[in-house]
């Protein structure tokens, strides 16, 4: 199966998943839920779905178990919005991606005495005194 194929059929699993957990699902806790990134194998039927959730550990593990609680109505969802001859089998993963970046810029800000330092300007400013004789 051709990369391209895999990853049109992973954006639509993205865009249909993301409103079905937004707009369709009845689970408060499902709407909290951010999916990232859609895996798809190369015989398209696996998908590893990676969902982001904030709170805590907790909060997060809980919403993680709603999510794959709720893998069969998602997948029979998916199943009518989308034209495949196979609906792949989903698999639900934590992105801990943004946990790191929050990790990095709260040490940066520890480094930096409670803000971030500026962006360097791209352009050079010109003063009076570095006009060119």
């Amino acid at each position: 199966m051709s990369k391209r194929r895999q990853k049109r059929v992973g954006e639509a699993i993205h865009h249909e998943l993301s409103d079905l957990l937004l707009r369709r699902s009845r689970d408060p806790r499902l709407r909290s839920v951010t999916i990232t990134d859609v895996r798809i194998s190369s015989d398209l039927r696996y998908a590893r779905v990676y969902v982001s959730v904030r709170g805590d550990r907790e909060e997060q593990q809980l919403t993680l178990r709603a999510v794959q609680h709720a893998t069969g109505y998602l997948r029979s969802e998916l199943a009518g919005r989308l034209s495949l001859r196979f609906v792949p089998e989903l698999t639900f993963y934590l992105d801990e991606s943004l946990d790191h970046y929050d990790r990095i810029e709260s040490l940066l800000m520890k480094i930096h005495g409670g803000s971030l330092p500026e962006e360097p300007s791209s352009e050079l400013e010109e003063t009076p005194d570095s006009q060119p004789d």
